[in-house]
């Protein structure tokens, strides 16, 4: 999960940081490192895990919602 889409799905949930870290039990701190792209492969999963739980999706290439909801395009050069 890159960072574009980690702060995209906390922002469809509406979460911060703070809280987030409440859902999966972790300090802070740890979840700072995927709003930067970083972090450890562990922690980027529980992130994931997690919100996806409330109804997120996260896309790989050429995968199809399913259902209604909100995808980034690569951008046209």
């Amino acid at each position: 999960m890159n960072a574009e889409r980690f702060k995209a799905a906390k922002a469809f949930l509406g979460l911060t940081n703070p809280q987030l870290a409440e859902m999966t039990g972790l300090h802070g701190n740890p979840l700072n490192k995927p709003d930067q792209g970083e972090g450890k492969a562990a922690t980027a999963q529980l992130a994931r895990l997690t919100l996806e739980a409330p109804g997120n999706q996260f896309f790989e290439d050429g995968k199809v919602a399913a259902g209604p909801g909100v995808a980034m395009k690569e951008a046209q050069a």
